[in-house]
């Protein structure tokens, strides 16, 4: 649906720039984009591979499964459904930690295979589970404690003090969470 609106948009754009005479300026933005795009994912690729991969040497020396066991009984207090030993918790943990240091490409495997685990016990595959919803609220608000991806950001468009969100990240995805889990927490006692 938001290719489609984004379809629309160039579009309109895009025979708007022709009908007024602008045809250089839009051929000159088509090839500003396209050289923009490259040098931002040639700046990102190297900070996304190094961060993927301390993930996954943190999943294979089993450091994330530690986090795992450590955050469990907080997770089966928001997982009530699920059982302590579920799959998923694990998963569910590894993309906590990912996203709590700001690493929402590194997270997003973990996210899959846990709404992936999920997915296999629901009667109704056509409707998210009560731990789906949960999980993508938690996903979605998660607290980030270190926003790696934005302080690179920040980095290579040459900002004074590139870690200076740290707090009002911390402050703003802590109360999103909070937020998005006491809602939930309501909607599922109001059953």
């Amino acid at each position: 649906m938001v290719n489609k609106i984004w379809g629309i948009f160039i579009i309109i754009a895009s025979v708007y720039m022709i009908l007024t005479g602008n045809i250089e300026t839009l051929n000159s933005e088509i090839l500003k984009g396209g050289m923009g795009g490259i040098s931002l994912l040639s700046q990102m690729l190297p900070l996304l591979v190094l961060w993927t991969g301390i993930m996954k040497i943190a999943e294979d020396s089993g450091l994330l499964e530690k986090f795992a066991k450590l955050v469990k009984p907080l997770l089966s207090k928001l997982f009530p459904s699920l059982q302590s030993n579920h799959p998923a918790l694990g998963y569910i943990a590894s993309n906590i930690a990912a996203n709590a240091l700001g690493l929402g490409s590194a997270a997003t495997p973990f996210g899959l295979k846990a709404m992936e685990c999920l997915q296999k016990d629901n009667p109704q595959k056509d409707t998210a589970t009560e731990a789906m919803v949960t999980f993508l609220i938690l996903n979605t608000g998660g607290v980030t404690i270190i926003p790696t991806t934005v302080i690179a950001l920040r980095l290579m468009y040459h900002s004074a003090n590139p870690s200076e969100i740290i707090i009002t990240s911390i402050l703003a995805t802590t109360v999103s969470s909070i937020a998005g889990l006491l809602y939930d927490y309501r909607k599922r006692r109001a059953k």
